[in-house]
């Protein structure tokens, strides 16, 4: 899924080599997809696209941004978008697929579930890019420690570390993925109540926060996820299905895993205090 240093390095990639390719053709649910969420403000995408160049991208918490001269495409979540050096080579299933003029293209296959949105630039009114847009997130300076404090107030309601890190979009971009290293590094399992935290705990948490995400965008993502190129990120995580069983690096204890709150966590028993 996209999260935060996947969709900073993708930007990167666009902006590094996509940047003046013009749009010739948009296909929009070659392949039916049930969770895969569309939303466009014109009926008709290619009178949005067609005919338009490629300006730049940026990333919006966990989203990949690509902006025309009028026209912006936006992907979240599982839309994870794909680029060849010839629309031939485009696998016969995609939901969303972006055709250039040199016969090279952009291509979309939704994992599990996945929005694209596209909108005139400036007018994009949906709350979940609203919130990501405007935001702070450790790659920006307004990630600062009272910032970070106060999603979580002293009167705040029970929350696991979990729960508070990866929902409500307090934090864009920072998902189960990313969580997992995070909370590793910060020595606190993804169960523990916050409630317990004391300012110690926050200031440790909000350390390993901007550390982890920081140094994860750095080596271009996570080992678990792949580029705008196919490639995996050269991020080694320390928690993920590639560590599990494996021992913990730095106290040599087993890695578990845990089904909670929807999705699955990884942990190390010894290191981090549940």
């Amino acid at each position: 899924m996209l999260e935060l240093p996947e969709s900073a390095t993708i930007a990167r990639q666009i902006n590094e080599h996509l940047t003046g390719k013009i749009i010739s053709e948009i296909k929009v649910l070659q392949t039916p997809h049930k969770f895969a969420f569309i939303k466009c403000e014109h009926e008709k995408y290619e009178e949005c696209l067609e005919g338009q160049a490629i300006t730049g991208a940026v990333f919006q918490g966990g989203m990949v941004q690509i902006d025309m001269e009028d026209s912006m495409i936006v992907m979240n979540d599982g839309a994870y978008p794909r680029y060849y050096d010839d629309v031939k080579k485009f696998p016969k299933k995609h939901q969303f697929a972006i055709c250039f003029d040199d016969e090279t293209g952009i291509f979309v296959s939704i994992q599990m579930y996945g929005g694209i949105i596209i909108f005139s630039k400036g007018k994009c009114m949906d709350n979940y890019y609203i919130s990501s847009s405007t935001k702070p997130n450790p790659l920006t300076d307004g990630f600062t420690y009272p910032y970070f404090r106060s999603l979580y107030p002293s009167s705040g309601k029970k929350l696991s570390a979990k729960a508070f890190l990866a929902t409500q979009q307090r934090i864009p971009g920072l998902g189960n993925g990313v969580l997992q290293d995070i909370l590793w590094d910060a020595g606190i399992d993804p169960r523990f109540s916050m409630q317990d935290a004391s300012e110690e705990d926050f200031r440790t948490l909000y350390e390993s926060v901007n550390k982890i995400i920081k140094e994860m965008t750095k080596k271009g993502g996570r080992d678990t996820e792949k580029d705008l190129f196919g490639q995996k990120g050269n991020y080694v995580t320390q928690l993920s299905k590639n560590s599990l069983n494996e021992p913990c690096i730095r106290c040599g204890h087993e890695i578990h895993k845990a089904n909670y709150m929807g999705g699955t966590v990884y942990f190390c028993e010894r290191c981090q205090r549940r």
